[in-house]
């Protein structure tokens, strides 16, 4: 009966979108409890690089090391930053009490930063983990959620070191046009998603959904 338990546990885990039993309501334990844990699971890949896609949150486009996801509503900017992967780039985040949520983050020897800013009825959600950034316009219901997914995102990450070499020295990669995963939208002059085409976006996106449900 404890290894029927366990297994059952341990799909539940590992199951993403559908998974709000282990956050407990708090982001921090979200983060904590899916960062800490070496995940070596992955369903989805890329140039360079490899990932996993929690179940419920599917894949729309892709530009370069960009890509565009979808779950419940919600749409997920990743960004990947190999070249500051290849060359080990390192940073320093400032927290900002003044924020909704704001926090460095540091585990299994990988940094990063949640960041979230109360846009209108909005929140920006700017979380960057393993030289990615996921970001994301919620309601205030869909943060946990938003999070937890992007915690499996992030975190299950892995470059091919290789391909990356490959591209590099090829010139494939235009620094010039790479994504700052390390500035945050308050620490920049410009707001990387557009506020008003997500909102229509989703709004378009949730009229779709409904008429073909």
């Amino acid at each position: 009966m404890k290894k029927v338990l366990m297994m059952l546990f341990l799909l539940c885990f590992l199951t993403g979108c559908t998974v709000v039993r282990i956050n407990t309501k708090s982001i921090d334990n979200i983060v904590s409890v899916v960062l800490s844990k070496e995940n070596t699971l992955y369903n989805t890949t890329g140039k360079g690089y490899k990932y996993y896609v929690p179940r419920g949150v599917v894949y729309i486009d892709s530009n370069g090391f960009n890509e565009k996801l979808y779950c419940n509503g919600n749409y997920y900017y990743l960004y990947l930053d190999v070249i500051s992967y290849y060359y080990k780039k390192d940073f320093k985040y400032n927290e900002n009490k003044e924020l909704y949520y704001s926090k460095a983050i540091e585990s299994n020897g990988k940094k990063g930063y949640l960041e979230i800013t109360k846009i209108d009825d909005y929140y920006l959600i700017e979380f960057m983990y393993n030289y990615a950034k996921v970001e994301a316009l919620v309601l205030k219901e869909n943060i946990n959620e938003v999070v937890l997914n992007a915690s499996y995102m992030l975190s299950t990450i892995k470059y091919n070191d290789n391909v990356i070499k490959l591209f590099l020295e090829d010139n494939f990669i235009n620094e010039e046009e790479q994504y700052d995963i390390f500035t945050s939208t308050n620490n920049s002059t410009s707001f990387e998603l557009e506020y008003e085409d997500i909102v229509e976006e989703e709004e378009e996106w949730k009229k779709w959904a409904y008429l073909t449900n």
